[in-house]
């Protein structure tokens, strides 16, 4: 969440940003600023009778020493009456506080000053562009290769959970594991610590992070117990320090981790959800940033070019698009989207999102950094994909297959995979 101070004193600006951003409820700036004023006039209240009752007590103790025993008495009585007050206003603090911070949860992040405004996909920035997109027609889309060759079942996947539950089958399964492999060697290379996950968060977890309020609809909900299945590894690895205080010497942190993921995708329907192009359960190698904040736009500019070098390395066309404000995210301040070309589909798909958060995360969280002088302060997140697999997957088929049917194994998978061709 943004700092109240910040949106007392760029009011404005905080409503910009809230429709730049698509969200039409800019009135709650308002109501923030306005119960932040009641908040601060009770404290000072508040404060105010807490000195007198001490002063007070001060005095009790005089007169007790000087056998002004009836002189106290009417001053205890007034001290008991002055700690109900005292008591009703730290109740009304305790409401005005739970109401400020639901507030404050309805307020985006601001987009930094070089990110386009816009309201769609259509006003994003083609930020870099790499390879030559193969327009050859006679490749195959995935879904054909991999249901000629009994590679991905989603028949029987539908039947055991549901659509969008498939079966890896034989060589994918372990190109599957290839990549996740692959991926966690080099971002251990790339001084990434790795990290194995709970993939059930709790609901201060999905809150932290700002899965919630606003994207409920998006996360498969335990109610029994109270748990979310994780939509991305991004939850459980940056809530990991969650109520700390990180030293100033320890920045930065930066985590790896690979999880399954599982997202409703409430809406999503037509060609854009055939084959792997979007599935409810899918895997994914999450990169988490925690930064001091003076860095944190050249580690998100470090963070991009990482996710782009594994597509580089994979030998896979790609663009990376700098999110216009209508496109970006609740959460974020900035953000980039990798693209690979899908030359059995004539069409990108995106495989990485690449996104600082500046505070917004970590004031949810209280994660905080000392610094020199003692004091503490919030530091930066960020988070990208190091890649999400399905598409990743997808590109491979399409791009490495043969007009026989097989599939040539990328360079960097090779020793993964044991062989450089997948056959049937």
């Amino acid at each position: 969440m943004l700092d109240v101070t910040y949106i007392r004193e760029n009011a404005e600006k905080v409503k910009q940003a809230m429709q730049d951003k698509g969200e039409p409820n800019s009135d709650v700036v308002d109501k923030v600023i306005n119960v932040d004023e009641q908040w601060r006039s009770l404290v000072q209240e508040t404060d105010q009778l807490r000195s007198e009752s001490n002063d007070k007590a001060k005095k009790i103790g005089e007169l007790m020493g000087q056998g002004k025993k009836e002189e106290a008495q009417e001053i205890i009585e007034y001290t008991s009456k002055l700690k109900e007050d005292i008591k009703d206003k730290e109740v009304e603090l305790r409401s005005l506080r739970k109401h400020r911070e639901d507030l404050l949860l309805q307020i985006p992040n601001v987009p930094h000053e070089s990110v386009p405004v816009g309201k769609t996909e259509e006003d994003n920035e083609v930020f870099k562009s790499w390879g030559e997109p193969d327009k050859e027609e006679w490749r195959k889309p995935h879904w054909e290769l991999v249901e000629e060759q009994g590679w991905v079942d989603f028949e029987r996947g539908s039947k055991v959970t549901g659509a969008g539950f498939p079966f890896y089958v034989g060589p994918i399964a372990r190109l599957q594991r290839a990549l996740i492999n692959y991926f966690l060697n080099t971002a251990a290379e790339n001084g990434y610590t790795e990290l194995q996950v709970p993939y059930f968060v709790n609901e201060d977890s999905a809150r932290g992070t700002g899965q919630i309020p606003d994207k409920e609809d998006m996360m498969y909900e335990i109610p029994r117990d109270g748990f979310f299945t994780i939509p991305t590894a991004e939850v459980p690895i940056t809530n990991f320090h969650r109520d700390e205080i990180i030293d100033k010497d320890e920045l930065p942190l930066y985590y790896a981790g690979y999880t399954p993921c599982w997202r409703r995708e409430a809406g999503s329907y037509g060609k854009d959800v055939r084959g792997l192009n979007r599935l409810h359960q899918f895997d994914k190698v999450e990169l988490v940033k925690m930064v001091h904040p003076d860095t944190a736009y050249d580690e998100l500019e470090n963070l991009r070019e990482y996710a782009e070098s594994l597509l580089e390395a994979l030998d896979i066309p790609y663009r990376t698009l700098l999110m216009c404000t209508g496109d970006m995210g609740f959460t974020q301040t900035k953000k980039y989207d990798l693209e690979v070309w899908s030359p059995g589909q004539q069409r990108w798909l995106e495989v990485s999102s690449c996104s600082n958060f500046g505070g917004f995360q970590a004031r949810r969280m209280m994660l905080r950094y000392r610094k020199d002088d003692g004091d503490t302060e919030v530091l930066h997140t960020l988070n990208g994909s190091g890649l999400a697999l399905p598409r990743v997957v997808a590109a491979i088929l399409e791009i490495y297959q043969q007009e026989d049917g097989s599939i040539l194994v990328p360079d960097v998978l090779q020793s993964f995979m044991g062989t450089d061709i997948i056959t049937s």
